[in-house]
């Protein structure tokens, strides 16, 4: 089910485009990018873009995190990504015009959460070779999707 977003002009706060700049600058490392820096980069990248747009930076950002950590790209999880990127647009909806990430992240907790993922996935699809290098639809649940 498609949603329509509108009336909502989320905002990062210049923490947050710091954040985003750093981490594409490739000053950011693995200590540096958790859970919740994963949800403020695509909050970031949702207040500039559609949720399509903002999974392509997502996906070209972490892949050259990747390779700039000397982890494996293999450790890039597609059916993550973009399943939350599309829980994150959900809660900016939710949330209405957020400030900040922190603003955001404060109006519901729930993101943070590391297993929010598997009340819309059977654990044996979301972790399988097949869900990291495409996207697998949910398959307990379905993610709201914004147009």
């Amino acid at each position: 089910m498609h949603w329509e977003a509108t009336n909502m002009i989320a905002k990062p706060s210049m923490e947050d485009i710091k954040y985003k700049e750093r981490f594409e600058a490739g000053q950011v490392g693995p200590s540096e990018f958790r859970h919740r820096d994963h949800l403020r980069l695509v909050y970031v990248y949702l207040c500039e873009n559609s949720v399509e747009t903002a999974n392509d930076q997502m996906r070209r950002s972490i892949t050259k995190f990747l390779k700039n950590n000397d982890v494996p790209a293999s450790k890039y999880h597609e059916t993550l990504t973009l399943s939350w990127t599309q829980a994150v647009k959900h809660f900016m909806v939710q949330a209405g015009a957020p400030a900040s990430f922190d603003e955001f992240i404060a109006f519901d907790a729930r993101l943070l959460d590391t297993n929010i993922m598997l009340t819309h996935y059977d654990p044996d699809t979301l972790f399988s070779d097949r869900a990291r290098s495409e996207f697998i639809p949910p398959d307990v649940e379905p993610v709201p999707q914004y147009t």
